[in-house]
């Protein structure tokens, strides 16, 4: 096939999903320059994820039950047919945005088959088959999951590394946060983030984050911000309330917007957070992180350029990767102390102070 003019990408549904792709949305931008013309098809709520990066050359928003009829199926079908697309990527699995490209008209459609049982090979071009192993899929690092998709493409040479920004509005929000706030300016703020979008399961008891977020303001002389979006703003209070802090602060009572989240972390000098979007946020802004696992199998998130720790309490359901625990007692989250989590920010932070003192 001829150098491609023009390539759709359907980016990942959730935000830490989005995050993780942006490795091979880099390596897709350097193989295939401008005039190459790169469409991230994307839920509208991801609108504000990827605002300062130069990636993509637009972003077409798609939700299939939305009231906007410009975001749905049949208008996006309309959109890529006056397109006349040569290539389309697919980073989601399901059968529904195989046959959107191929109703859409690429000529080339690069996806994975193997992840659903509802058959979408011949919709596909080019096929990848994820690692099976006694009936099951291998568990493999999501970053790796999407670069190999790249590399389908043509793309060589891949970096691993997270990578986002923040643009001048999204700083200006945090700045507006900040003294509204008053949190300090020199730096000395621990982010909190208590998200779990995918399941309760993978939420850390809000008790043990407002615990942690007193012996950080007591103990370590930092501010504590707890980062939250519409549906943790009940939580970020309880958490500020619960430790009973000045220090203390959340996002509960500012207009929520992942802008904001996003610009927030950015300044922040470490965050903990449960595997959750915000986390892998915190990640691509170079934070180190402390991430709070229970369900989640630490291979899914791995990734090497990514500075922090994993936590986790010793149980023996431990990655059980359900939503809901399926035992009903949550040992996972609740037997992991917010002493363990404190030991390990003291540590972090000290090994950043002995860093820039070298």
């Amino acid at each position: 096939m001829s150098q491609p003019k023009t390539i759709a990408i359907f980016v990942p549904n959730w935000l830490g999903d989005l995050v993780m792709a942006t490795p091979t949305l880099r390596a897709l931008r350097h193989h295939f320059p401008k005039p190459c013309r790169l469409i991230g098809i994307m839920r509208p709520n991801l609108a504000e994820v990827l605002a300062g990066t130069e990636w993509l050359d637009t972003q077409w928003y798609f939700n299939p039950r939305s009231k906007n009829p410009d975001e749905r199926r049949w208008a996006l079908v309309r959109r890529m047919r006056r397109e006349s697309l040569d290539m389309a990527i697919l980073m989601t699995n399901s059968l529904h945005t195989a046959a959107l490209a191929w109703a859409g008209g690429a000529r080339q459609r690069i996806g994975y088959v193997g992840y659903v049982r509802c058959g979408r090979g011949p919709l596909l071009t080019t096929k990848l088959v994820p690692q099976i192993q006694s009936g099951r899929i291998v568990a493999a690092p999501v970053v790796d999951t999407y670069l190999a998709l790249a590399e389908a493409a043509g793309c060589e040479a891949i970096s691993r590394e997270l990578s986002l920004a923040v643009s001048p509005s999204e700083q200006s929000l945090a700045a507006d946060a900040w003294e509204k706030l008053g949190l300090r300016t020199d730096g000395r703020v621990v982010g909190l983030n208590c998200s779990g979008a995918y399941g309760a399961a993978k939420l850390w008891p809000w008790e043990h984050f407002g615990d942690l977020a007193r012996r950080v303001a007591e103990q370590l002389d930092h501010d504590v911000l707890v980062i939250c979006g519409p549906a943790e703003q009940e939580t970020a209070r309880n958490i500020v309330k619960k430790a009973a802090h000045g220090r203390v602060f959340s996002l509960a009572e500012q207009p929520p917007s992942i802008g904001l989240s996003k610009a927030c972390l950015a300044r922040t000098q470490l965050v903990v957070s449960t595997d959750s979007g915000p986390r892998h946020v915190a990640a691509a802004l170079g934070k180190p992180v402390i991430t709070l696992l229970g369900p989640t199998a630490q291979v899914w998130i791995d990734n090497p350029t990514v500075h922090g720790s994993f936590v986790s309490a010793e149980v023996d359901c431990l990655a059980c990767a359900k939503r809901v625990c399926p035992r009903g007692h949550h040992r996972c989250m609740r037997e992991l102390s917010p002493k363990r989590v404190f030991e390990e920010v003291a540590h972090l932070l000290e090994e950043q102070k002995t860093a820039r003192a070298a």
